[in-house]
């Protein structure tokens, strides 16, 4: 048996080959690139038509095969691994519908090459635009909770030890905050992607006086990749996109891991509704945060995959190869849709999210967070450099520890203790005053 895609190899492919390579991917591949390639189809056709590179009535009947292809969709397109990929495979579909002759036409001018690039970019560009949308989503949760959440104070945390009064709003602030930059870095990467790659034919362009910006503006794009053997080679417009949902993975996992600890029994911070929980299948008193591990874990595998993909393209030659045109794109499509689904997720956590606004409250009072306050005021009204402010607040908050006091138990008297301990002398200050610098609320106002 010869192929049936070329005179120039006189055996079909081999069963592991169409089995192992062919099968696999035209099943994944066909169903995403099947309304791209009917789009760079019309396109191509179109600029033949203009630039008078087809007669008419053969533009016509491929014009017809095209919508009727479109119209009926790919479950009518018979689908043969043997054939090899989703090219060839609507090729032929193609060919069966107008006629050999006339269906063998439209390949005029162009290769599999620049027809991969160009819709690899096509869906790199409806990924990075789907990104935005759904970033600008989690974004929008974000900010209406940090609104709602103004003055719903809570303890700031650094090395997970208290630090200083902050409100859950400005905690939802500061992640609208770093999607802002998630989004900006898609954005720039996806200018990066809108440059057209078709007419580039396999490596060195054509002979055909055809119209590359005529097909880039009917597709969409921006521009054209100007340099041929560029546009089929380049690929790192994909890991650019990868690496910022890298980023954002890293990003969420860390809000996750914050919210996975503070909706513990032992921190009793944040509760999630039960739609959003799992339990087990012993233990009955069990809610688990399944959504926030998911998260949690999807980063690792959003990093694994940005390996996965350098580590495939790096070394390969500068032009098309399977390995970098097919192979590297492979963990760049799984990831765009693990990231997707994550961050239909982080913006499900973010508006699910409850804060025990008294249990807050409660932690922040006693925990001593306030201290910085107090050593500030010590600096503005009694003329201490801030390390002696520094020493006479620590001592202070460690003889209330020693007593098991929270900070709204402290006041002048044993702040004066201190003071006696540390530089010699009392403080000119009001007992008013210290309780004041010691009040969450009036530390988060300002």
């Amino acid at each position: 048996m010869t192929s049936k895609v070329s005179r120039r190899l006189t055996e079909g492919t081999a069963r592991e080959v169409t089995e192992n390579i062919y099968a696999p991917r035209l099943a994944k591949d066909f169903p995403a690139v099947f309304p791209h390639l009917n789009d760079v189809n019309q396109a191509h056709l179109l600029m033949l038509l203009e630039q008078g590179l087809m007669p008419r009535d053969a533009a016509a009947r491929l014009a017809r095969a095209l919508a009727r292809i479109e119209a009926e969709g790919m479950a009518a397109v018979p689908l043969d691994p043997s054939i090899e990929d989703a090219y060839f495979n609507y090729e032929a579909h193609l060919m069966e519908v107008a006629g050999s002759h006339v269906g063998g036409y439209l390949h005029m001018a162009r290769s599999r090459n620049d027809i991969l690039a160009t819709m690899d970019r096509m869906r790199a560009r409806d990924l990075a635009l789907d990104l935005i949308d759904q970033l600008g989503a989690v974004r929008r949760a974000a900010l209406d909770g940090a609104l709602r959440h103004a003055e719903t104070v809570m303890p700031g945390y650094t090395h997970l030890q208290p630090a200083q009064p902050i409100t859950y709003g400005f905690y939802l602030g500061a992640i609208a905050e770093a999607v802002s930059r998630d989004i900006e870095r898609v954005r720039q990467v996806e200018r990066l992607i809108d440059q057209c790659p078709l007419g580039a034919g396999a490596l060195a362009g054509t002979s055909f006086a055809i119209d590359r910006a005529a097909t880039a503006q009917l597709l969409g794009f921006e521009a054209v990749v100007p340099h041929a053997l560029d546009a089929v080679a380049a690929r790192d417009f994909a890991l650019e996109l990868l690496s910022a949902m890298t980023i954002c993975a890293v990003g969420w996992s860390r809000f996750a891991q914050d919210y996975f600890v503070w909706c513990t029994h032992e921190f009793g911070l944040i509760d999630f509704p039960d739609r959003v929980a799992g339990t087990s299948s012993i233990m009955p008193q069990k809610k688990n945060p399944v959504v926030l591990e998911y998260l949690k874990g999807k980063a690792g595998h959003l990093i694994g995959l940005l390996t996965a993909s350098l580590s495939t393209i790096k070394g390969v030659h500068y032009t098309h190869t399977g390995d970098g045109s097919r192979e590297g794109m492979r963990s760049f499509w799984e990831a765009g849709e693990e990231c997707l689904r994550s961050l239909r997720l982080l913006e499900l956590v973010v508006r699910s999210a409850t804060p025990d606004v008294e249990a807050m409250a409660r932690r922040v009072r006693r925990d001593f967070s306030s201290a910085t306050d107090l050593a500030d005021l010590l600096v503005k009204r009694c003329g201490l450099s801030f390390r002696e402010s520094h020493h006479v607040v620590g001592a202070v908050v460690r003889q209330a520890m020693d007593r098991s006091l929270g900070a709204d138990e402290v006041d002048l008297a044993m702040l004066n203790i201190a003071a006696v301990e540390q530089l010699g002398a009392s403080l000119d200050l009001s007992d008013a005053e210290v309780r004041a610098s010691l009040d969450p609320l009036a530390s988060v106002r300002g």
